[in-house]
């Protein structure tokens, strides 16, 4: 039987994020449900309408959370209800006004950013090369340690991405209230290859 050699490789591409997302929600009360419910829709309403002034489209914006439920602590009278969105952002540029717009007209829960890249597939494929090239280095060392030499690739998978974060100098986005800082990432392939091994010669 021929003698293989099976290495993982891996490569990197290093990115700056450029879109992003960002939770907003609403909290009201009322003496009944449907009390609640209304007003927090009506806060809800005056949030949305402040993002779009800003220009966030209406296709951007989806619902993650709406809930109602009776008050608890020291009266345990009432009634509170809860409406969160999510707003998907095209441009980090608007990260900042979004965030202002949407705290100002009354949103009361904010969570994000979760970042990232509007041509992650380009960026994935650059590191793709350096994920072979990662494999076939390995096994040239590994053939010669072991006393063979390296021969033709049998097999290669491709093992995924992942997004991995590194401490680089990156934009602001947004100077205002909340200013974001998008870092940058290693865009990360894993490939895995099997190549065959030849006997060196005498």
């Amino acid at each position: 039987m021929q003698p293989t050699i099976t290495v993982t490789g891996v490569g990197a591409t290093l990115a700056t994020p450029d879109v992003g997302a960002f939770h907003f929600g609403v909290t009201s009360e009322g003496e009944t449900a449907r009390d609640a419910l209304t007003a927090n829709s009506a806060s809800m309403e005056r949030v949305l309408a402040a993002l779009e002034q800003v220009g966030v489209a209406r296709e951007d914006v989806q619902t993650s959370q709406v809930s109602t439920q009776r008050r608890h602590g020291e009266s345990g009278r009432g009634y509170s209800s809860y409406n969160g969105v999510t707003v998907r952002l095209r441009s980090l540029d608007e990260a900042g006004a979004v965030i202002d717009a949407a705290i100002a007209a009354g949103a009361d829960d904010v969570s994000g950013p979760q970042l990232g890249h509007s041509d992650s597939r380009s960026v994935y494929r650059e590191a793709l090369p350096e994920a072979v090239a990662d494999a076939r280095a390995k096994a040239e060392v590994l053939a010669a340690a072991a006393g063979y030499v390296l021969g033709e690739l049998l097999e290669l998978v491709e093992g995924g991405s992942a997004p991995r974060g590194r401490s680089r100098s990156a934009p602001s986005f947004g100077a205002m209230l909340a200013p974001i800082e998008a870092g940058q990432e290693d865009i990360v392939a894993v490939v895995t290859a099997t190549f065959e091994v030849l006997a060196q010669a005498r």
